[in-house]
């Protein structure tokens, strides 16, 4: 099982730890990275203001991976909305695809469609699977609950990025639960972390993140769960900014779904990254007993009830 492995730009620029914590879960679970070097940015900061350049940059990546046979993993939420809309464009409209091949030739490239764009989510849910998780768990959170933030670019437009029922989505629910925390419900898991109008309109960017953490803290939630990177920074670096001027009473820490996950298959914090987080995440490790202890523990219980027998 092997993907070519799209981190886009926001990644390596502001959130190694997603990077790191997802290829060591990765490897745990057997899954297999290649990376594409000329990889470029998927083109979602121009969509608006360049709707061709947008499709360019997102259908070279198809084109790349493509090439090298591999259909494409990406961490970025917004990277996996950009990716899957020009896949669709390029199969929905002939003349467009022809414009933008011709481009594309000029490298020696084309994108003829077939690539399968999956978030890493998917993948851990559809390819390796819940059971195989299970087993490559050495320990389990108990009484540990999340607010499982699923992201808007991974649901919507759900006829393109066809990632999970749009109104009542559970995969990243069952991830997080496979775990042993408990996903909780929470009245604004849906809504959007505020991180689009950041640097644009900070106070209704703060406003939205306001909100969610005040809801997930309410609602029971020990630690926000995310697996995009614009979430967790919305999270996380502006949730610090917001409790640095006392604008909330809801520290409610963000941690990405892979540090979460890593965890329980006993890698440690520092490939993990859980010191770069900017909100501390405390003693979640706390949460985290030795299933293998337990179930040692059980056997030799029953061991010595039969022999008193």
């Amino acid at each position: 099982m092997n993907f070519a492995l799209f981190l886009g730009c926001t990644i390596p620029a502001r959130l190694t730890q997603y990077e790191s914590s997802s290829r060591a879960v990765l490897e745990r679970l057997d899954v297999g990275l290649v990376d594409i070097r000329e990889f470029n940015c998927c083109g979602y900061p121009v969509r608006n203001a360049s709707f061709k350049t947008f499709v360019l940059s997102s259908a070279r990546n198809l084109a790349l991976a493509q090439k090298a046979n591999l259909n494409v993993m990406v961490l970025c939420k917004c990277c996996y909305g950009s990716l899957k809309k020009v896949d669709h464009l390029m199969e929905a409209n002939a003349s467009l695809r022809k414009e933008i091949n011709t481009t594309l030739e000029r490298e020696g490239l084309i994108y003829e469609g077939g690539i399968e764009v999956r978030h890493l989510l998917s993948v851990l849910y559809h390819e390796v699977g819940i059971e195989s998780i299970r087993e490559k768990r050495e320990k389990g959170y108990e009484g540990l609950k999340i607010a499982t933030h699923y992201g808007c670019h991974a649901l919507r437009p759900s006829q393109v990025v066809q990632f999970d029922d749009p109104v009542n989505p559970s995969i990243f629910d069952q991830l997080v639960e496979v775990t042993g925390a408990e996903s909780i419900d929470w009245a604004t898991r849906l809504e959007c972390c505020g991180a689009p109008a950041w640097g644009i309109n900070d106070d209704l960017s703060m406003d939205l993140t306001r909100r969610k953490l005040g809801d997930g803290k309410q609602s029971g939630a020990d630690y926000l769960c995310v697996a995009c990177p614009y979430c967790h920074i919305q999270f996380d670096t502006v949730q610090k900014a917001i409790l640095s001027q006392g604008g909330t009473d809801h520290r409610l820490p963000s941690i990405l779904y892979p540090q979460l996950l890593g965890l329980t298959m006993g890698i440690d914090r520092e490939t993990l990254g859980l010191e770069m987080n900017q909100v501390p995440l405390g003693d979640i490790v706390g949460f985290l007993s030795d299933e293998r202890s337990a179930v040692s523990n059980q056997l030799s219980a029953g061991s010595e009830e039969t022999n008193s027998e």
